[in-house]
């Protein structure tokens, strides 16, 4: 019997490459009845940011997220997002704007999770559900030493105004003298009046600003930060701590970012979301249901071994619009090959510029979520994992009814 210590040199680079050439070799091609019967499904996008019309002489709508990405250093920017991506050309042709319910339609979408800052007219309740944002809340105190780049200063200054937002809707006129004062009237207040606006969970993009790695702070090393006699990241953490388990009080999800994020400042290292999993780990936080926006990437991997916990749950938003359908489909099977229960369809349609609206780039994510789609599930049927009836099966489970559990939808 062989080992590996008495293969031969050769013997082992012919493995080495065998192995490499299995990994690249190409999926099937998907299956045009499955494909097309992916395509009718209406969808649940769990995770977006559309603009909401403004009328003539309004200013200009800013809301569709805390922290624009519109106007930071530049960087390199994925082939498919260029301006002249022939994706994009297309998206352009198809796409009509107008009527932020009658894209939906076009892209084939029932309903969307809609990430933004308030709502407002002009996103109807019933297509679009709200998740604001919470990561404000976590920076009551001075954030100069805590910045450490241009895109840091820009964005500190976005959550600054934020949170003085929340404090006047709060009806709190300073910053309350004790720690608890400031989480019972601000923060407790601010997430009861969102849920009581419908929304259906709460957003952190924190990745933008600190590493997702989060402390279990005690209360009084929050109360020693809170009077300046102590480390910031743990007021950080404990408001943090604090938010995800009133969310979970108040039967609302926790959205993390968790790819590689726009600019490029961006830690990447400090997103990786494996960061998160003492969280999940956290008895007192098991009643808390957290989402992985993006799916983790470049970490999708490691990130499929965190679905195992009955709180994870992930979508492949942006992947769709940086990847191609082949890729992603990569991604995707090993995800419903695991838990596929855990797995949601979203677009993260975005507004990146005039030409790339988020009808645009909702219009190409959407697409392609639904080839990489029926490519995995082509590539099962192939290796006889499933059967044609499970394939539909899995199809409306990542479309539509793994969202309608999570959130309680009818």
């Amino acid at each position: 019997m062989y080992s590996w210590i008495s293969l031969s040199k050769s013997a082992v680079a012919v493995l080495v490459l065998t192995l490499a050439a299995c990994e690249r070799a190409p999926l099937p091609p998907a299956d045009p009845d499955l494909l097309k019967e992916i395509q009718s499904i209406r969808a649940i996008d769990n995770h977006a940011h559309p603009v909401r019309p403004t009328a003539p002489g309004e200013a200009p709508d800013r809301d569709y997220d805390a922290l624009p990405v519109d106007n930071l250093e530049a960087q390199s920017d994925p082939v498919r997002l260029r301006g002249n991506a022939p994706e994009l050309a297309e998206a352009r042709r198809i796409v009509k704007r107008g009527e932020p319910a009658k894209v939906l339609d076009q892209l084939g979408i029932g309903v969307m999770l809609t990430n933004r800052v308030s709502m407002g007219p002009g996103l109807p309740p019933d297509r679009f559900l709200w998740v604001p944002y919470a990561d404000a809340l976590m920076y009551p105190l001075a954030n100069e030493p805590i910045i450490h780049n241009s895109d840091q200063k820009a964005f500190f200054a976005l959550e600054e105004n934020l949170l003085k937002r929340y404090y006047a809707d709060s009806g709190v006129a300073a910053r309350p003298s004790t720690l608890d004062g400031y989480l019972n009237t601000v923060v407790r207040a601010t997430l009861e009046r969102q849920k009581q606006g419908g929304a259906v969970a709460e957003k952190f993009e924190m990745a933008y600003l600190r590493s997702l790695e989060i402390g279990n702070p005690t209360k009084s090393e929050a109360e020693a930060a809170w009077s300046g006699r102590g480390p910031y990241k743990a007021l950080q953490d404990y408001i943090f701590r604090f938010i995800a388990s009133e969310c979970g009080r108040l039967g609302m999800a926790v959205h993390f970012h968790s790819d590689a994020g726009s600019g490029s400042y961006f830690s990447v290292a400090g997103g990786n979301p494996m960061l998160l999993e003492p969280l999940l780990d956290d008895p007192a936080l098991r009643h808390t249901n957290f989402v992985f926006l993006h799916g983790g990437w470049p970490f999708e991997h490691q990130l499929t071994a965190l679905l195992t916990k009955p709180n994870a749950y992930a979508d492949f938003s942006s992947q769709n619009l940086f990847l191609y359908p082949a890729e992603l489909a990569k991604t995707i099977r090993g995800w419903i090959e695991y838990v596929p229960e855990k797995v949601l369809f979203a677009t993260d349609a975005y507004p990146y510029s005039a030409e790339a609206g988020w009808e645009e780039t909702g219009y190409i994510a959407a697409k392609s979520s639904r080839e990489a789609l029926a490519i995995a599930l082509t590539g099962m049927l192939r290796d006889r994992e499933i059967t044609r009836a499970r394939a539909s099966e899995l199809a409306r489970m990542v479309l539509r009814d793994n969202a309608r559990a999570l959130y309680k939808l009818k």
